[in-house]
């Protein structure tokens, strides 16, 4: 349940009506329900109770410090990838020690902050990025937990663009060269192995993947624990999908069954990433009809919410749905769903059958808790919508409606242009 529900010819979310937010915040706006949240973290969660495990959320998916909140207040931690994602956790809340630091491109005064701030461990994906941590962290006088992330060459069967796991991937270090480097890391000053780690990509339907990919980086733990290196830590990533349209991912129960039958004798803490997989369904774009459009024998409806509001249809092709936020249309049409942005590439929905919205009606697209404002952007000067959580009968703002005024703030006019 995602607590998205009709009641009557209004679409609510909780006890709210998503036409009463609208009135009340305007329109573009994302809503997010914390039910939802607290219910996709605690089913993901509960299904490894009989397991020493760790969830450590996906921030990049929705970085909102509510959001973060939420989790942190069931005992989550994080999975950052940047300096700002780590700042964003620590205003939430997290603990420190609860907090893994991914991404191929950590800056050194990123890594400072993250070793400054006493994180669990650092997933690293070079062999440059080894050294250069542990050079950081001798000059300061810390010492930097690390987990190698292992790519196993495993093929997700997703989307290319969220593929990360093959040979060829920029993620990771490749699985015939990770224990050398596993063993060059127990030499290194600075450097505490706590951990092994991948992650082989996002909105996977399957749970075949993760399975292959325990089964090849359990060789490599075995070689590891016969060269005297015994990480403690296994990060088994994220990517379980979630239903978008047609998909039928496998449930947490039953992703966590294969998980922990083929982890269980190991003796290690599990440590997990989720993203999409909890808030993908706790969200939703309200947005609003501005204007309808036919044109040999193509239809279009203009929208008050752009590329820039929600990227993924123009920047995967991905499917969101579309529903009315109070039924009252008359009949269905197929149409391209299109946004204000001035890029052909500018659509929500394409060549789709859906209500026959009017001008001033509001829809809503589901599943778009996740990598949905959190990709947005100002593009065609657009301020970015607003944010608001539902809780039983009652909503806040979580994230005001950016001004016009906050497009330039940070900007300023070069002396030399100036008369």
């Amino acid at each position: 349940m995602n607590h998205f529900q009709y009641k009557g010819n209004e679409l609510y979310a909780e006890d709210v009506a998503i036409r009463e937010i609208v009135a009340t915040v305007g329109s573009p706006v994302y809503v997010y329900s914390h039910a939802t949240l607290e219910r996709h973290f605690k089913a993901f969660d509960d299904s490894f109770s009989t397991m020493p495990h760790t969830i450590c959320y996906s921030v990049k998916a929705n970085s909102t410090q509510s959001v973060l909140k939420t989790f942190i207040n069931l005992g989550g931690g994080v999975d950052i990838v940047s300096g700002g994602e780590l700042f964003r956790a620590l205003k939430a809340g997290v603990d420190p020690k609860k907090v893994v630091y991914s991404g191929v491109g950590k800056k050194d005064d990123e890594i400072e902050y993250a070793l400054n701030t006493g994180i669990l461990m650092f997933n690293v994906e070079s062999e440059q990025e080894l050294t250069r941590i542990s050079e950081i962290a001798t000059r300061i006088g810390r010492k930097a937990g690390i987990a190698i992330r292992v790519n196993p060459d495993v093929d997700p069967g997703t989307h290319p663009y969220i593929t990360t796991g093959l040979k060829n991937a920029k993620f990771g270090i490749t699985i015939d060269r990770a224990i050398a480097e596993y063993k060059r890391a127990k030499d290194l000053p600075g450097i505490e192995i706590v951990g092994i780690d991948c992650h082989i990509g996002s909105q996977l339907t399957k749970v075949n993947p993760f399975v292959d990919s325990i089964v090849k980086l359990r060789k490599v733990i075995a070689t590891l624990r016969e060269a005297g290196i015994n990480p403690k830590y296994f990060d088994l990533g994220g990517g379980l999908g979630i239903q978008y349209n047609d998909e039928e991912p496998p449930l947490p129960a039953d992703y966590g069954k294969e998980i922990v039958a083929a982890t269980k004798d190991l003796g290690m803490h599990l440590i997990f990433e989720p993203g999409r997989n909890i808030v993908g369904n706790a969200g939703i774009l309200a947005a609003k009809c501005l204007y309808t459009k036919a044109r040999d024998e193509k239809n279009f409806i203009m929208i008050d919410a752009g590329m820039n509001d929600l990227a993924r249809p123009a920047l995967y092709g991905s499917f969101h749905g579309v529903l009315p936020v109070v039924k009252d249309q008359d009949g269905v049409i197929v149409a391209d769903i299109v946004g204000p942005i001035c890029e052909s590439g500018d659509f929500l929905a394409k060549d789709r059958e859906v209500p026959m919205f009017k001008q001033g009606d509001l829809m809503a697209f589901t599943s778009a808790g996740a990598y949905g404002f959190a990709m947005s952007s100002s593009y065609n000067s657009r301020p970015r919508v607003a944010e608001v959580m539902v809780k039983g009968d009652t909503f806040e703002v979580i994230r005001e409606r950016e001004t016009i005024e906050d497009l330039i703030k940070g900007e300023k006019i070069a002396s030399f242009l100036v008369a």
